[in-house]
């Protein structure tokens, strides 16, 4: 980390031990955790010092209910100004018309963007979770599945096709033509591949169903014109904010549809949440600043880049990458063709304890539970912001595969560790 960077940690960190020495310690080694451990989990990402910062400053002490120009207490007028950059920037960064920059987290984001287009009872459709979707896609213990009825498309599952565990499109507007669906659903938080949108907003036309695109994953990548863009597609877009955006954990919705805007904005505040996070918000606005600039562009690129060395090299060790390979920034590995009876849940542990962060995840239709899973989703978001390359996603790829093969050997893992905190030093992380 830089000298300037880390002077400023190191000063917050006194502050917090001077006040309560127990928090101080915590924060201290979850520090050096990040600090000496290869961050692959696809969903994660190291914000910069600036925007980390913002969200411990005094912005934190202020309700402001409402929104900029119509808050329900006073002495908002600095509160106001940052929304509203908060709010112009993700407009420009998407480039579309409105942007709510209050929800609290990308599950938020979608429960007002559900109540803005359905009401409870009404159908939706969607890919299913173990294929990909994810919770608040229609989990049946999740909202999306208790107050709404989802129903859903597939992938392709033919080994012979050439778009296997690819979406299957067709079946997309089948399932659509059978269900009637009020919305469909795209975007998800395990599936490597780009996103026809426009091929979307065609089925959803032909039903008339309202689209809505949940871009969490890969918002990064569309706002640096590395992924093609919902919009002009999708009638609301969500997503979070930390994962390839590289912001602070935070949700956003975006329209440019002037009365669905209106209901987006009822349905954040007050229909889901009260106050608004005004220091996280403070935060967003650098986030969006800063991927604004046009190194942002090149970071994405080298994301794709990192990401596909690292399933090319994984496939040269004998683990199958599903659908083929990888468009964007994770894939997820299966672990069968590896050994038939190695679970997710053990190469997790037995990567963690080498300093490599990944999580099990379930493979397309994989007859494991989702605590145990059949293979794990490696993202390389982390690893690009800490300054990784092809030849670091290589070694990366041959020590999963150390440990793998070792099936958790202690000496094997316990020599990989000690050569990722070589590399984790040599590449500091800026705090």
């Amino acid at each position: 980390m830089t000298t300037t960077a880390q002077s400023i940690d190191q000063s917050i960190l006194d502050t917090i031990r001077a006040a309560d020495p127990q928090v101080a310690d915590i924060i201290a080694a979850e520090r050096d955790r990040q600090e000496h451990t290869i961050e692959l989990i696809a969903s994660e990402n190291h914000a910069s010092p600036s925007v980390t910062v913002a969200a411990g400053t005094c912005m934190t002490n202020k309700y402001a209910e409402g929104y900029p120009g119509r808050r329900y207490y006073g002495g908002c007028a600095h509160h106001d100004s940052v929304e509203q950059l908060a709010r112009d920037r993700a407009k420009e960064l998407f480039n579309c018309k409105f942007a709510n920059v209050q929800p609290h987290s990308g599950a938020q984001a979608n429960t007002a963007a559900f109540m803005a287009m359905m009401e409870p009872g009404d159908t939706f459709l969607s890919l299913v979770l173990k294929d990909g979707g994810h919770l608040s896609h229609g989990m049946h213990l999740n909202f999306s599945g208790i107050f709404y009825k989802p129903v859903h498309y597939a992938l392709h599952y033919d080994t012979d096709h050439p778009h296997h565990e690819h979406i299957d499109y067709d079946s997309v507007l089948e399932a659509a033509k059978e269900h009637k669906p009020k919305m469909i659903l795209c975007g998800y938080s395990a599936y490597p591949r780009q996103i026809d949108f426009k091929r979307f907003r065609e089925i959803a036309d032909e039903v008339g169903a309202t689209l809505m695109a949940d871009i969490s994953h890969i918002a990064g990548l569309v706002a640096a014109g590395e992924h093609p863009s919902p919009f002009p597609h999708a009638h609301i877009v969500t997503t979070t904010t930390h994962k390839s955006l590289r912001g602070p954990r935070g949700g956003l919705i975006m329209t440019n549809d002037e009365e669905l805007n209106k209901l987006i904005n009822r349905n954040v505040f007050p229909g889901v949440q009260g106050g608004p996070l005004m220091h996280i918000i403070t935060a967003k606005a650098i986030a969006f600043g800063e991927a604004l600039k046009p190194e942002f562009k090149s970071y994405q690129q080298q994301v794709i880049t990192n990401a596909q060395t690292l399933a090319d090299a994984l496939t040269s060790h004998g683990f199958r990458i599903t659908s083929g390979g990888t468009d964007n920034h994770l894939m997820l590995v299966s672990l069968v063709e590896k050994d038939p009876d190695l679970t997710g849940k053990d190469a997790e542990k037995w990567l963690e304890d080498a300093g490599l962060i990944t999580n099990k995840n379930g493979i397309p239709d994989d007859p494991r539970s989702p605590m145990i899973t059949s293979g794990i989703r490696l993202g390389t978001p982390a690893t690009t912001t800490r300054g990784f390359k092809q030849p670091e996603m290589k070694r990366i790829a041959d020590w999963i595969n150390q440990i793998i093969e070792s099936k958790g050997d202690e000496s094997t893992i316990a020599s990989v560790r000690q050569q990722v905190i070589t590399l984790c030093r040599q590449y500091p992380l800026a705090h």
